[in-house]
């Protein structure tokens, strides 16, 4: 079953073509990478499936729902259902790491505040984060536990759908590992769909099911990384193909 899937999505800035015929799928319950060289609108293509950009043409649907032609009522209900992590966070400084998981729980339902306060320890529970946390402000938080503190607010409304912008960088290696284990471990618990913006080589070698490569302003190789590592793509070629790569995932990659 596809959760996402774009045909022929076109996007322009002025005079400036990011993408010129995109085409993927998703499918439900994956870890699903969307990967490329700079520029290459990795980023603008997530926005424009969480409907914070919208391409010039083409048709994009997520879970069901053609998010170029919809209500704002419609609208309204489909975000409920994913929760996203932007690459830094973006934590409401301001507000306490309970506040600023309690947001969407205070939007988008009527329950009481004492059973949101036990959604919220359990959200921080969900990714490792101890109880105290959610009293701390953001800025009295290491970078690592930031993001595990923008994971349990993504993941407060229970969503069906999870967006990952770049969500190992600016860790250390150690604290990368840790957090690609755990969105494997809440893909698996919750059931949830997971999609990720990323450049790091041992995330994707090693929990990514499938990807799309993008580059020339198009989905260049699209699947599994048996089928993508068959593109002769100059990027695929450079990213994956190289020395480096070549040796140190030499088990996973074979006769390249």
């Amino acid at each position: 079953m596809s959760v996402i899937e774009a045909k022929g999505i076109v996007t322009r800035f002025g005079a400036r073509t990011i993408h010129d015929g995109i085409d993927l799928h998703i499918n439900e319950k994956e870890i699903y990478a969307i990967l490329g060289e700079s520029g290459s609108g990795k980023s603008v293509l997530m926005k424009e499936m969480i409907m914070l950009l919208k391409p010039v043409e083409g048709e994009l649907h997520v879970l069901g729902s053609d998010v170029l032609h919809i209500t704002p009522q419609e609208a309204q209900e489909l975000r409920r259902k994913w929760g996203v992590l932007f690459q830094f966070g973006a934590l409401f400084s301001s507000l306490t790491i309970a506040e600023n998981i309690e947001i969407q729980i205070k939007e988008y339902t009527n329950i009481s505040k004492k059973m949101r306060e036990k959604l919220i320890y359990s959200k921080l529970d969900m990714v490792g984060l101890e109880p105290y946390v959610g009293g701390l402000y953001p800025s009295e938080l290491s970078g690592g536990m930031i993001k595990r503190a923008a994971l349990a607010r993504a993941l407060a409304m229970e969503p069906k759908l999870l967006f990952l912008d770049e969500p190992t960088s600016g860790l250390d290696p150690i604290g990368a590992r840790n957090f690609d284990q755990l969105i494997v471990h809440l893909r698996n618990l919750l059931g949830i769909t997971v999609v990720i913006i990323t450049h790091d080589l041992d995330s994707i070698f090693s929990i990514v099911d499938r990807m799309a490569v993008l580059a020339d302003k198009r989905v260049v190789a699209e699947g599994t990384l048996e089928n993508v590592l068959q593109s002769q793509h100059p990027f695929v070629e450079a990213f994956f193909k190289n020395e480096y790569t070549k040796e140190r995932f030499k088990d996973k990659i074979k006769n390249v």
